[in-house]
Parts: C-alpha cells; sequence; structure tokens
C-alpha cells in the first residue's frame, strides 16, 4: 500500500468516525437512555458501523464470493443512511436552536425522532428509486446525418457499475429492455464495471442475448481503468460487444468515435487523437456526421472545436444522491445532465443505470436512454 493510498484511507475514515460521533452525541442529547447496557450498545453499535465501509471496499477490491458481496452491500447501503442522517442531525440543532431563540416550547425528543424517522424513509425510497430503471426516449437531429439514419435508434447505457452490488440480475435485466424496445445500435458510455475483483466473463456473458443489426459498442471508464481495462474488453468481444479504444470507424457513413477515459481526461492527448486520428483512424469522417462515446462530459470545448456532431457520456450519475446533486451541477453545469449544446456540438450525458457505493438514488433517476436521429 503506497503512502497516498493509506493517507486517503486514513482520511476517508476519519470522515466517517466524525460523521457516526456527530450522529451519537446528537442522539444522546435529544434521546439520552437512561438504561446503561442501551448505551453501551449504541457505542458498540456506532463503533463497528464506523468502521464497516473502508474495510468492505479493501476486501471487494481483492476478493469476489457470497460474503464480500454481502458485507460490501451492507456497508454501502449504510453509508447511504449516513448522509441523510447526518443531516437529519444537523436539522435537529438547527431547528433546536432556532426554536429556543423563537421562546417557543420544543420537545426535543419528538423532533429528533421525527427528523431520523424522515431520514430513514428517504433512504427507502433511495433504494427503491434506484432499482426502479426508466427508459428516457429522445430525438436528435445532426447536420449532414446520412439518409439511412434517419429514423434509426440508437441505445446508450452507461455506469451500471457491475460488482459486488449490482451483478449478473441486473445486466440481464438491462438486456432484456432493449430487447424490447429493439435499437438499430448500442453505445455503452464506460463504467459498466465497478473496477472492483468480479468476473467479467461471467458479468458481460447477458449481452450475448442482444443483436442490434448495426452493432454493439463499449468505450471505457475511470472504474475500468482503475486496474487492467483489457480484461473487460476481452469479456464483452466474446459477448459481441466491440471496445474502442481510441479509434474511428464508419458505421453506415456515420462516423463513431470511442475513445478511453484516459484520452478523454488528458487535453493534449485526445486533441491530438481527434485531430490525427490515433490508433485507430481507418475512417475518414470529414464531411459526415459524427458520434463521439466518450465517459465523462469533459473538454467538450476540443470535441466542439474538432467538428463532433454529437457527444454521448455518462459518469455524473446526476449526483446519484443529494447532496452530490447540487454538488455535481456546480461542477458540470447545465452538462451534468441531458440533452445540451455546446457551440455547434450537441451533448447527451445520462444519469446512468446503476450506482457508486451507496445503492441509492435521490435527486436523480437511473436510466437507459433511447435516442431517435432525425
Amino acid at each position: 500500500m503506497n503512502k497516498r493510498f493509506a493517507i486517503l484511507i486514513a482520511v476517508v475514515q476519519l470522515i466517517l468516525f466524525a460523521g457516526h460521533f456527530f450522529i451519537y452525541e446528537t442522539w444522546q442529547y435529544f434521546s439520552p437512555s437512561s438504561q446503561p447496557a442501551a448505551t453501551v450498545f449504541l457505542r458498540i453499535a456506532f463503533l463497528l458501523l464506523s468502521v464497516s465501509f473502508v474495510p468492505a471496499s479493501l476486501l471487494a477490491a481483492r476478493y469476489y464470493n457470497r460474503f464480500v458481496r454481502m458485507f460490501y452491500t451492507v456497508a454501502s447501503i449504510w453509508l447511504g443512511v449516513l448522509n441523510f442522517l447526518v443531516m437529519a442531525a444537523a436539522c435537529c440543532w438547527v431547528l433546536y436552536g432556532a426554536i429556543r431563540i423563537s421562546g417557543l416550547p420544543v420537545n426535543g425528543s419528538a423532533l429528533f425522532f421525527t427528523l431520523f424517522g424522515a431520514a430513514l424513509l428517504v433512504s427507502l425510497y433511495g433504494i427503491i428509486n434506484a432499482s426502479w430503471i426508466r427508459v428516457k426516449r429522445i430525438s436528435v437531429k445532426l447536420p449532414a446525418l446520412p439518409k439511412s439514419w434517419r429514423g434509426r435508434t440508437a441505445a446508450l447505457v452507461s455506469d451500471t457499475h457491475l460488482g459486488h452490488v449490482r451483478g449478473y440480475p441486473f445486466i440481464s435485466g438491462i438486456v432484456a429492455t432493449l430487447r424490447q424496445v429493439r435499437p438499430d445500435i448500442l453505445f455503452i458510455a464506460g463504467d459498466l464495471f465497478d473496477g472492483t475483483r468480479v468476473e467479467p466473463k461471467h458479468l458481460a456473458a447477458p449481452w450475448m442475448n442482444l443483436s442490434p443489426p448495426l452493432g454493439k459498442f463499449f468505450v471505457t471508464g475511470n472504474h475500468e481503468e482503475f486496474s487492467h481495462p483489457s480484461q473487460y474488453a476481452d469479456a464483452l468481444q466474446r459477448s459481441g460487444v466491440r471496445t474502442l479504444l481510441d479509434e474511428k470507424l464508419m458505421v453506415d457513413d456515420l462516423q463513431l468515435i470511442g475513445v478511453t477515459y484516459h484520452t478523454l481526461a488528458t487535453p493534449e492527448r485526445f486533441r491530438s487523437f481527434l485531430r490525427n486520428g490515433g490508433n485507430g483512424g481507418n475512417g475518414n469522417g470529414a464531411g459526415h456526421a459524427s458520434i463521439l462515446l466518450a465517459h465523462g462530459p469533459h473538454n467538450l470545448a476540443i470535441a466542439e472545436e474538432m467538428g463532433i456532431s454529437l457527444q454521448l457520456s455518462g459518469h455524473t450519475h446526476r449526483g446519484q444522491v443529494f447532496p452530490f446533486t447540487w454538488i455535481t451541477s456546480r461542477i458540470f453545469r447545465e452538462y451534468t445532465y441531458g440533452l445540451h449544446s455546446h457551440g455547434a456540438m450537441k451533448v447527451y450525458t445520462s444519469s446512468g443505470a446503476g450506482t457508486w457505493g451507496p445503492p441509492m438514488r435521490v435527486g436523480s433517476r437511473p436510466e437507459i436512454v433511447l435516442i431517435r436521429f432525425e
């Protein structure tokens, strides 16, 4: 374990300790227990919960078995619940102080249980919401679009994060949905895998059951590049999905461009690839409409400058859960989600189909996108 990684783990664990300590102290202040045994139990429970996520994550990076999957799933759910409990605890103090200043009577215990109960209900909603994948349909007009592409439909799937929480049944359900809507082409915009230890061939196998006439294409996201992206590309190839590793090709007179996350996140490398063709510049797309498949809405000015017609991305999860929905919108602005224009280029950023960390969504919805070309 290198020094930077050790420091990162220490910082994350310190934050988790602080969050649990804040909730515990809030609980003790507003609803103290008269039973010493109950207080001891609460302390032990909060201590164990505070150290659950980091060990679960470290185990998930090395092992893939039933025990680790269960441990990581429970720890991830609790991490999401913790987020809302911390907000509930903060609201307790703010409301309690405001009511006291106003001179009105206040029942601290009732206030505490009301807000903490609401936090638990929001957490439950988040779990249910994250499990309900919507199919979103949009229409896109592109200049110089070949006549053969008008009326065709592309499916965009991103950020499934297959691993210890979402596995074979989850991706099989997505494939079953796609079989019903029957797209002409499939785009997978990265983070198909979570980056933890998995069996890629097993998780990629359901894609064999989908055969769009114009093919299935995938680009790596940051999570695939945590380790060895070749293992995912090999597994997907067995299922008929082509991985675009900085490549350009023509698909029925429309130029398709796929970049790795590393290239996308390196401005000069990204610009050089778009200008010169990179490793797989076997398609001359001059004068043709073009689609750039890139994991995140990064370096949009470069893509627009190089004449890209449409960029398809994911990565943001639209923040996934509040308050990160607000933070993400500050970082990516309007490009955090949906269809927008960047100069002459159109950009669609998907909120993704899966989740990272807590299997919850509050303030965002999981989706599969169907893009109709006009």
